[in-house]
């Protein structure tokens, strides 16, 4: 028979890993730099920058920097997103309550 009560505790716990998750994605933090060096950017996987450093070299020429800008802060991102996708759906995957017919995270 169709438990709805024990169903409904399972996903409040599911939730509730999930949540905890994303606290603890706040403390992985994800590190990229231009190939040379002039700029660096650390984000956690909950894509929120931490810190960048801008060589000088890079402040004497706007253009350059933003697209430094760009590439490094695109890259971090992706990083990030791909480490936050994965920790989450492995935690939903685990976590979930068997529901007939909803093989949603296999």
């Amino acid at each position: 028979m169709f438990d709805l009560m024990g169903m409904m505790g399972k996903l409040q716990e599911a939730q509730s890993k999930v949540e905890e998750t994303k606290k603890r994605l706040d403390t992985v933090w994800v590190d990229e730099s231009s190939s040379d060096g002039l700029l660096k950017v650390t984000v956690t996987a909950n894509r929120q920058i931490k810190s960048l450093t801008i060589s000088p070299e890079l402040l004497e020429d706007a253009e350059q920097l933003e697209d430094y800008l760009v590439m490094v802060l695109n890259k971090a991102l992706t990083k990030a997103e791909q480490i936050h996708e994965t920790e989450i759906a492995a935690v939903a995957k685990n976590n979930m309550p068997n529901i007939p017919g909803m093989d949603l995270f296999k």
